[in-house]
């Protein structure tokens, strides 16, 4: 049977700021990017989504970003490689804090934002993050987008890694993720067919209305919508109706 992870990004609350349906959302995921506290989350937001994820059986990854806590890490940066390695290696430690605690495993690595996105063109980026990764622990996987330069790097670092898609983001013909602030970055109305295919015939309709080829081993859906939980229900609903099983990167 076909396997294919679906994650999603948990734990970025913080303080008295509640973002996101964690609790309702991770029944039906099986992988967790938890927020390490730079673009999202604080410490105790941290330990309580790793304890949910213990407890529902979902995979837990750190989930680094930039420290741009309030443009929740999707405004780009003029980053150095060194400081990116940096940054990546701090809050990876700081979520392995609390999975330790936890007696869970740290089983992955997926950059966030505006540094998901920066290190998916620029190489050096790339393997900065991707050192970061192994330094901390060489067996770790790291998540990125399918063509993008982090897989690139991590091939080459000898780290393990998957190859993400998104179930509602819209492509440009490059592979890349079509920016926020453009008109029709968001799927929502043809979302489930489009993963259906990304997933069995690994191709995507790019927003310029031509097909690209695209590998999925990981589907991330978005938990913090008005509509996140219905979205990823029909997902797993729809995959495992195709007859494809849904499990956990670590598995």
């Amino acid at each position: 049977m076909r396997k294919i992870d679906l994650n999603c990004d948990l734990g970025e609350s913080f303080g008295t700021y509640a973002i996101g349906m964690d609790e309702d959302v991770i029944r039906y995921i099986s992988s967790a990017n938890v927020a390490c506290g730079f673009h999202a989350s604080d410490p105790s937001v941290m330990q309580s989504t790793v304890r949910l994820a213990k407890k529902a059986g979902v995979s837990v990854g750190a989930h680094p970003g930039l420290p741009d806590l309030q443009g929740f890490g999707r405004r780009n940066m003029d980053i150095n490689p060194e400081d990116a390695k940096a940054m990546t290696l701090y809050q990876i430690g700081a979520l392995a804090a609390f999975c330790k605690a936890e007696g869970v495993r740290l089983c992955h690595v997926k950059p966030h934002g505006a540094l998901y996105n920066m290190a998916g063109k620029d190489y050096k980026l790339a393997r900065a993050i991707c050192e970061a990764v192994r330094d901390f622990d060489p067996s770790l996987i790291l998540l990125g987008l399918s063509g993008s330069q982090m897989l690139k790097a991590a091939e080459e670092l000898g780290l393990s890694s998957a190859r993400e898609v998104f179930a509602d983001r819209a492509y440009e013909e490059d592979g890349s993720l079509v920016s926020r602030s453009k008109p029709g970055s968001m799927i929502e109305d043809e979302a489930i067919n489009r993963v259906l295919r990304m997933v069995t015939e690994g191709r995507v309709r790019a927003i310029s209305g031509k097909d690209i080829p695209i590998q999925a081993d990981s589907v991330c859906v978005h938990g913090d919508g008005p509509k996140a939980l219905a979205f990823v229900m029909k997902i797993r609903a729809a995959l495992e109706k195709t007859g494809i099983e849904v499990a956990s990167l670590g598995k």
